[in-house]
């Protein structure tokens, strides 16, 4: 945004607000401007901010880096560990703002000043399935401990005024994925999560199951200081309101969500199964030959085509490990497309040429998960699906509008009238999802390799009518 444009935009919203006068110290929002910083206290957190390998990650971040450029001013970002933390600096006007997951419930609109809703989530009883399922709090059997602070506490309490006497344990020494995995291990019986934490977590850890619902569903905001003016509020509604309005919200939900909102059990079992006793074998392998991609996206792909078995072979005679045609094995110099090595040389030269050949104005990540489709489909379909969207009035350079259209393919009324005919673009849109969540996976257990978590799948599986007894977290 040029200095113009800020100004124009100060003025405007210092306009709605009476108390407001332009560029005066007395606003929140000419003052953030004028300082040139805006500071978001945020949570560690894969569905908030964490460091990721290269840069600064998670939805709220992303959020947060998008208002500070829409107000041109540098985005500070001051992450903690706890909800209490959190509070203790928005109190004490450290920070302008929180961007960390946070609910609208009564008892915090009471207490502090929200900006407009942009996500809506619900509290879940989680237990390790093979257990018998909970679906009241009559029926808990075991230990509840949740995260002690009130993002986690208020549901529960809420439930104390209408259900009467429920117990648990609140623990300051772990933090929610921590607990989410103690479940999946079987070290302890039950903990409440949110569904976007649950989301992400439940591709790690298969056997998360989901008892019942705590709370209706309720809506995320960030949220303010009570004595902060409307100002910097107000800007946020324009901000959130072009967000809305360009498509760059539903984007960046489906960057980090889009691809976890459905739950195969079975499916995500099997795969850690595969990790632990199948990628071994052919891990240097995919090492060996990714060039500039991650050899996790290359397993994760191979997984997808052939569950990393060298001698798979479709109805249409694709196979091998990395599933190539025999013209592009042909190609690509592969003369043995069941020998692992060569396969899965040849299927990461092919997809850095569909990378090279996606258009250069397509931003990451949208452009890979387009090559993958055209690794999928064609290249040639992946076009004419663009045109489609295009001619739709959406975005063919977006990857979440492109996938809304390649079922289009399916319908004559649409591939009758593009260059390749038709083809079953929706198979490609869950080919792409099921590869994002493989990677998700193994980006989490590449980097958690030294614990293994298959022995507490297995033993998942059986369903044990016994409570199993687990350690107080508050005595350790």
């Amino acid at each position: 945004m040029s200095l113009s444009l800020r100004s124009a935009l100060v003025f405007v919203i210092c306009a709605m607000l009476t108390s407001c006068k332009p560029y005066s110290n007395e606003t929140k929002l000419s003052r953030i401007i004028e300082d040139g910083v805006l500071k978001v206290g945020s949570i560690y957190g894969r569905t908030t901010f964490y460091n990721g390998a290269e840069e600064q990650e998670g939805f709220e971040f992303e959020l947060a880096q998008g208002f500070a450029e829409f107000l041109d001013v540098k985005l500070e970002v001051y992450p903690y560990y706890s909800y209490a933390e959190l509070i203790e600096q928005l109190d004490g006007n450290r920070v302008d703002l929180l961007a960390a997951n946070i609910t609208m419930t009564n008892g915090r609109k009471a207490a502090y000043k929200f900006g407009p809703a942009y996500q809506s989530l619900n509290f879940e009883l989680v237990y390790q399935k093979g257990q018998d399922r909970p679906r009241s709090f009559e029926e808990l059997e075991g230990n509840l401990t949740i995260i002690a602070n009130d993002l986690y506490r208020e549901p529960l309490q809420s439930k104390l005024e209408n259900d009467g006497a429920i117990s648990w344990q609140e623990t300051n020494e772990k933090d929610i994925e921590e607990l989410l995995e103690m479940v999946a291990n079987g070290e302890l019986d039950y903990t409440i999560a949110d569904s976007n934490i649950l989301d992400v977590a439940r591709r790690r850890f298969a056997n998360l199951g989901i008892g019942f619902s705590i709370t209706d569903t309720l809506q995320i905001a960030w949220m303010l200081n009570k004595t902060t003016d409307d100002s910097l509020r107000a800007a946020m509604l324009e901000y959130f309101g072009e967000m809305q309005s360009s498509g760059q919200l539903a984007v960046l939900e489906d960057k980090y969500f889009g691809h976890v909102r459905t739950f195969d059990f079975v499916d995500t079992r099997a795969f850690v199964r595969s990790v632990e006793q199948k990628l071994p074998q052919f891990k240097e392998m995919f090492q060996a030959h990714a060039g500039d991609i991650d050899w996790r996206l290359l397993a994760a792909m191979a997984y997808q085509e052939s569950h990393w078995n060298p001698d798979a072979i479709s109805p249409t005679g694709v196979r091998g490990m990395m599933m190539l045609t025999r013209g592009t094995a042909k190609d690509l110099g592969v003369t043995v497309r069941t020998d692992p090595e060569q396969s899965i040389s040849g299927g990461s030269r092919y997809f850095a040429s569909l990378l090279r050949r996606i258009p250069a104005r397509i931003k990451e990540p949208d452009r890979v998960w387009m090559a993958m489709a055209a690794y999928n489909i064609g290249l040639g379909h992946l076009e004419d699906t663009r045109r489609i969207t295009e001619r739709l009035g959406y975005n063919p350079d977006l990857w979440i509008d492109v996938k809304k259209h390649l079922p289009l393919l399916r319908q004559k009324r649409y591939y009758e009238f593009t260059r390749f005919g038709y083809a079953r673009g929706d198979e490609a849109v869950n080919y792409v999802d099921n590869i994002r969540r493989y990677y998700d996976s193994l980006l989490w257990l590449d980097e958690n390799q030294s614990e293994s978590i298959l022995p507490e799948l297995i033993e998942s599986e059986a369903v044990s009518s016994q409570a199993q007894q687990t350690p107080n977290l508050n005595e350790q």
